[in-house]
């Protein structure tokens, strides 16, 4: 058993260096880079890469490059030349849309193509993962084992990391105790911890649900602003306080909560969108302003949560046929959709819409 760290850990260490404004290398099979997130880079350390990496580039999704007007030749990415005299905050200009519409000319914009580009979309991929906007700026190196060693930078092999950032998280077991509730004073809670980043995911249990029927289920992604502070822009709160309201009622259930805020994005960045909104634009095109999919959240974390309890055939309280069809692919029997459609004001009315429109909700 070795004392260094696998992959897993390294993963984290480079999260949280990522949001601390460290680089991060990166070693492929044939070249390696050197990446800091656009959002978190200071001036010292900008002038620093110019001094031991080539061909800098900024990299952004192919969602933040539409809003840039930029041409894209890597697919979801793209590639974007950092001019001579670029400084931190013409790249947070790129990274971040906040003031896109005060200052819309960010060029001339100079997009590459060619090349290998395995380690520049794995550069965005970091960013998402530690939640920082999807914005990478890059630069090549030519021995990134010697540049890691040197400077004490965490070193991450890319043929090990891609698969474990696309598989989804694996959870254990950390603790659990009854927990008597408003909506049912019979309620236990239960603790998961990811194995690959350390977040921390829930399950309240009502009752004691059958393992031979379908358990009454609400997989629920955390939201601050409407669960804790009763927000009118969504209809998160009252979503939540409603299937535990119908748990209690039938004295059975199964709440799973879900810590991937802002639809994955993470709370700074929905606050950004929101500020987007306020500019005018839905939900989506918020989200696609600041580089991220329509949703970034990973379901697959709630299947694994139930079959860890013992349950693999549920009845699902949603209106997102999504989550029915993540539950079925992963081994969760759904016997049956129950509609949840609470929380309705007129400050919601075109999130509702833009959910039902654009990402398929049952309204």
């Amino acid at each position: 058993m070795s004392l260094a760290p696998d992959i897993l850990d390294l993963l984290t260490r480079a999260r949280g260096d990522l949001r601390m404004g460290l680089f991060v290398v990166l070693k492929g099979v044939d070249y390696g880079v050197m990446t800091a997130s656009a959002e978190t880079l200071g001036p010292e350390r900008f002038d620093d890469v110019k001094n031991h990496g080539t061909d800098l580039s900024i990299v952004i999704t192919q969602r933040r490059a539409a809003t840039l007007k930029t041409a894209v030749y890597d697919g979801d990415i793209a590639r974007l030349t950092v001019p001579d005299d670029a400084d931190t905050k013409w790249m947070a200009a790129i990274a971040d849309p906040a003031n896109d519409l005060q200052n819309p000319m960010k060029g001339p914009l100079r997009p590459l193509r060619g090349g290998s580009v395995n380690l520049h979309r794995l550069s965005v991929a970091l960013m998402k993962y530690a939640r920082l906007l999807p914005a990478a700026v890059v630069a090549t190196v030519p021995d990134p084992v010697t540049l890691a060693q040197h400077h004490g930078l965490t070193l991450i092999d890319a043929v090990e990391a891609t698969p474990r950032l696309e598989s989804s998280h694996r959870l254990r077991h950390v603790a659990s105790a009854n927990l008597p509730i408003a909506a049912a004073e019979n309620g236990r809670l239960y603790v998961f911890r990811s194995i690959d980043d350390g977040e921390e995911h829930y399950a309240i249990e009502i009752g004691k649900p059958s393992r031979q029927h379908p358990a009454l289920v609400r997989v629920h992604s955390a939201c601050f602003t409407g669960d804790i502070l009763d927000s009118l822009k969504c209809d998160c709160g009252p979503q939540l306080r409603a299937a535990l309201a119908q748990m209690g009622q039938e004295r059975s259930g199964i709440l799973i909560y879900l810590n991937q805020e802002g639809r994955g994005i993470g709370l700074a960045n929905k606050m950004r969108a929101y500020s987007l909104q306020d500019q005018g634009y839905d939900t989506v095109e918020a989200n696609h302003r600041l580089g991220f999919e329509d949703d970034e959240r990973d379901f697959r974390l709630g299947s694994d949560i139930l079959k860890t309890l013992g349950h693999s055939n549920v009845r699902l309280l949603t209106n997102n046929p999504e989550k029915v069809e993540v539950m079925i692919r992963n081994g969760i029997n759904v016997s049956e959709r129950i509609p949840i459609h609470v929380g309705q004001t007129c400050h919601n009315r075109a999130y509702l819409s833009t959910k039902m429109e654009k990402s398929g909700h049952i309204l």
